[in-house]
């Protein structure tokens, strides 16, 4: 997607994950979700392919969202410091603390840089594991890989919700509006269709999201 591309031009720092084989079935998965986007249907592109493996369309998606929402902040980093954002937050109503029962072992409080910093190297952890995110034919994903994808879309989220409510006018004036709410339409279609987020977590976007939402129905 093009606007993916120039988001990209202007993040200050990108996270990756290990492409995928090209003859490997997410590649395959990656072109259709890719193919049905560009028909214009959010809510088709949802849907699971028929005969296809659901951790594998997770996983395809998990990273493809990422890489949107990584790229998405970096058009507003430069605006966002451990000066301007001291605490991760979406509005004063929500605050996000970071635990990852690794060097954060406690909730523990942030400045939005430094907590969306530790969330995507924790998210491209994940990818690097190979016994996580198999890139391999007939690797089997983990029994727990569900809630894992659940885990990574509620933090996810959070950024999101830190945009929205911190720095959408800077989003406006970058023109940047249109895609940040198509990324985040696209986002809801696919949590809401595998039931990876619950409506509480959406917390300080809810009814924003039941707009544009209902304002897609027809669509």
């Amino acid at each position: 997607m093009a606007f993916l591309q120039s988001l990209n031009s202007r993040s200050s720092k990108a996270y990756k994950a290990s492409p995928s084989r090209h003859g490997s079935s997410q590649f395959q998965l990656r072109q259709y979700a890719e193919a049905t986007l560009g028909s214009g249907s959010l809510r088709q592109a949802v849907i699971l392919p028929e005969g296809e493996d659901v951790n594998e369309w997770l996983a395809v998606n998990t990273v493809d969202f990422y890489n949107q929402i990584n790229m998405l902040y970096g058009t507003v980093t430069e605006f966002c410091s451990p000066q301007t954002c001291p605490e991760m937050k979406a509005t004063d109503e929500y605050e996000y603390l970071w635990q990852d029962n690794d060097k954060f072992k406690r909730p523990t409080k942030l400045s939005a840089p430094d907590y969306i910093e530790h969330l995507m190297n924790w998210v491209q952890a994940y990818f690097e594991n190979e016994a996580v995110f198999p890139s391999k034919i007939g690797v089997p994903f983990p029994s727990n890989f569900a809630h894992i994808v659940r885990t990574i879309f509620k933090r996810l989220f959070r950024v999101y919700a830190h945009i929205y409510c911190h720095h959408f006018e800077v989003i406006t004036q970058l023109g940047m509006q249109p895609h940040l709410n198509t990324s985040l339409k696209h986002f809801v279609y696919f949590a809401k269709e595998f039931d990876l987020i619950e409506r509480d977590d959406l917390g300080p976007l809810n009814d924003f999201i039941d707009r544009i939402l209902a304002e897609g129905k027809n669509k």
